[in-house]
């Protein structure tokens, strides 16, 4: 069993059991739903939306809130001295994909 999901922006190949790093969603501990389910395989029976599967529910548990690696922004101007060094760090959710319905 395994499906498609959509959150934040980017698409994940979920299945029940696997823990996902996705964009900053709900506390620790709580339970999510995924409503955009894009594709649904159950039972060797393929289902593929358009865009969304009819009825499909991916659920999950939050494990944790943390801040992903930091990306450096550099930015400079060759002979004229001037340059910017900048950090970001994002922050994430690692969910583990309990049910898929």
């Amino acid at each position: 069993m395994l499906a498609v999901i959509k959150t934040g922006g980017k698409q994940y190949l979920v299945t029940p059991g696997q823990k996902i790093k996705i964009e900053k969603l709900g506390e620790k501990g709580s339970e999510v739903a995924f409503d955009e389910v894009l594709l649904l395989e159950k039972s060797n029976k393929l289902a593929i939306g358009t865009p969304l599967v009819e009825g499909a529910k991916v659920t999950g548990k939050v494990l944790r809130r943390a801040k992903d690696k930091k990306v450096i922004i550099f930015k400079y101007k060759a002979k004229k001295r001037y340059q910017v060094k900048k950090g970001h760090r994002q922050p994430f959710s690692e969910v583990a994909i309990t049910k898929i319905s």
